[in-house]
């Protein structure tokens, strides 16, 4: 298969989940909910507390967090569909078909890296009018940590759901996968300051090193919150490359075992 029908494939792939996503209303309302509240309560608190005291913009710290979190966490759940599609006896059409199953896992991935983004509008939107200072050049900053964040994210996915037989099921487990992340991996506060034991599973974790990444990228220049960055971009940007590849590669295995199994 040449490379203009594998690009056709997964631009296909990819514009059926982003039309699935703007056909329901409930999930775009609840996609921007959650990270909007994050931000402007939760940042708001630790701005108005510990940000006051100790000199540091925490609601810019909580809004990059969560920023890098929605992009991983919407993109690795968007994957429940391939557990969809295989109930629905979908996958199974197309792979028969001659298009490689890495092109195939990887039109799922960007359609909901492009649903995600999608999302990102609202929450920066939202971010502007609280007074969050996100400049033309602080932008262009983070993009490469947030296209890392959502397709690692949705490589993640990949990983996890290959494994799994049914939707009930990814829905019930995948939650108990994904929050660990979201309170451990820095979302809201510097993983640089936890203790050992807690730092040592932080840094197991995927989200960390996008997380970490954005916040790196976008405070390139700021001495004030140099301390709490874990690592430098390019030695983020290494783990993230590897985790992708790899979950990636041994996530579709998986799934297509699965299949096979059927």
């Amino acid at each position: 298969m040449n490379l203009s029908k594998q690009i056709g494939a997964v631009a296909t792939i990819a514009y059926r989940d982003v039309m699935k996503f703007l056909r329901d209303r409930m999930r775009i309302v609840f996609s921007l909910v959650f990270p909007v509240l994050f931000i402007g309560v939760l940042g708001g608190t630790l701005q108005s507390g510990l940000g006051a005291a100790s000199g540091k913009d925490l609601l810019t710290y909580t809004f990059l967090g969560v920023l890098a979190q929605t992009l991983f966490q919407s993109t690795a759940s968007g994957i429940i569909s391939l557990i969809e599609d295989r109930e629905n006896d979908f996958s199974q059409e197309i792979f028969v078909s001659p298009t490689s199953r890495y092109v195939i896992i990887l039109g799922k991935i960007i359609g909901e890296s492009t649903i995600s983004f999608l999302q990102v509008v609202g929450i920066l939107i939202f971010a502007l009018l609280i007074g969050i200072n996100i400049t033309i050049v602080s932008f262009i900053a983070i993009i490469p940590a947030m296209i890392a964040a959502a397709l690692l994210g949705g490589a993640f996915g990949v990983l996890v759901l290959g494994n799994l037989n049914n939707e009930r099921t990814a829905n019930q487990i995948f939650p108990f996968i994904m929050f660990p992340q979201f309170f451990l991996a820095g979302v809201f506060v510097p993983v640089t300051n936890t203790p050992g034991i807690i730092l040592t599973v932080a840094k197991l974790m995927p989200l960390t090193y996008v997380v970490d990444l954005t916040r790196g990228l976008f405070f390139a220049n700021g001495d004030v919150v140099q301390s709490d960055i874990l690592n430098s971009p390019l030695h983020n940007l290494v783990i993230v490359a590897c985790m992708f590849f790899l979950f990636m590669t041994l996530g579709t295995w998986l799934f297509v075992k699965k299949e096979k199994e059927r």
